[in-house]
């Protein structure tokens, strides 16, 4: 257990059905991110770099390759005498199509004895499908100063779009005075971010008696917080500053990986002193041919680039052949793009082909077309 008693849970157990084909066959969480990455990297090596060396992983929907990918704690340095990644799986057998967890809350539920076998302070609960760069340790000295039971991480967004969150209304000093989950008519700005600090001995009571509640949700949002401020339980919010995107659509992943073009990108995924760990890759160098042209691109390892590529990011071993263009576009791991085929504002799935002279996606499209299967060329 690190110096800072506190263990940290990533819920990675979403099915991420707004991701369309990208989650037919993998969990939201292993979904590419970023040239060379997965989404889960991102609060795994926050865990890391925040000094955080117990992390339990919760899985289910789709979870074979994110088990195997997670269980190597060594991609995060997490794998020492005192330290380690646990990949915790429903205590019901479950099939590809069964959420067996009741809500966020139960998930945490049904591993009590995980953590209690720990004997934590506090426990630390995260999304494992948002990228963002985070110091925990910042955030538990800040619950600790306030003598918190609850802290909950927030993020200022418009208010024309604050009711797909949940929002918390505080007073001066960040205490929080009311959750509302998605309120259709809502009273502040700060949008949860998914990340919670409590006082283990005061969040394990709270699942406890819900666990028991037959009327509940079983979920943090609708009922575990608003019981916890309805108690009388001190909560306070914790705001963030810095990148935090939750990847929960086509449009969304794309424009997270659209902001790595930016040259002020608050992610900067180069930054040696917060490094995103991943892992490591046996791809060749990058291959830029004679004729290529190249204008604000983001290219990994393993990219062959013999054609035009226009304000997009390349992910390893991809390949846009001689003629081809690519254009506000997000080609995944392995994709092709076949001689003289063109592709713009399209996110292009992993080892998929663009057929020789095809046409994807529109520059006046309102949404980016997903590819997640083959095109057939032009005749």
């Amino acid at each position: 257990m690190s110096q800072n008693s506190m263990l940290a849970m990533i819920l990675a157990g979403g099915r991420g059905s707004r991701l369309h084909d990208l989650t037919n066959k993998v969990a939201k969480p292993a979904v590419a991110y970023g040239g060379k990455y997965r989404i889960v990297d991102f609060p795994l090596s926050n865990c890391a770099n925040s000094g955080i060396d117990v992390v339990g992983v919760l899985t289910q929907y789709e979870s074979i390759q994110l088990n195997s990918y997670v269980a190597a704690g060594g991609r995060w340095g997490l794998d020492t005498r005192d330290s380690g990644v646990y990949v915790l799986a429903p205590r019901e057998k479950a099939d590809a199509n069964l959420d067996v967890y009741r809500g966020t809350a139960d998930a945490i539920s049904q591993n009590i004895d995980f953590i209690d076998s720990f004997a934590p302070e506090y426990l630390l609960i995260l999304s494992g499908d948002h990228i963002y760069k985070m110091n925990y340790a910042k955030m538990l000295a800040f619950h600790k100063e306030r003598k918190a039971e609850a802290t909950i991480a927030v993020m200022p967004v418009p208010l024309k779009e604050a009711s797909r969150f949940g929002i918390m209304n505080t007073d001066e000093s960040d205490h929080i005075l009311e959750f509302e989950e998605k309120p259709a008519n809502p009273k502040s700005n700060l949008a949860s971010m998914g990340i919670y600090i409590f006082t283990w001995k005061t969040l394990r009571k709270l699942l406890v008696a819900d666990a028991k509640n037959d009327e509940s949700s079983h979920d943090f949002g609708k009922d575990i917080i608003p019981t916890l401020i309805a108690e009388g339980k001190s909560a306070f919010a914790y705001k963030f500053e810095g990148y935090w995107k939750d990847v929960g659509t086509i449009d969304s992943l794309w424009e997270a990986n659209m902001d790595l073009l930016s040259p002020d990108n608050e992610l900067d995924l180069s930054d040696p002193t917060w490094k995103i760990y991943t892992e490591d890759s046996t791809a060749l160098p990058q291959y830029i041919g004679a004729d290529a042209s190249i204008q604000n691109a983001y290219i990994t390892q393993g990219c062959v680039i013999e054609g035009e590529v226009k304000n997009s990011v390349l992910f390893t071993n991809s390949k846009v052949q001689s003629g081809a263009k690519v254009i506000d576009s997000v080609l995944m791991p392995g994709a092709v793009v076949e001689e003289g085929a063109v592709v713009t504002r399209a996110l292009v799935a992993n080892d998929v082909t663009i057929g020789k002279n095809a046409v994807v996606g529109s520059a006046d499209s309102e949404h980016i077309e997903l590819v997640a299967k083959k095109v057939k060329g032009a005749e």
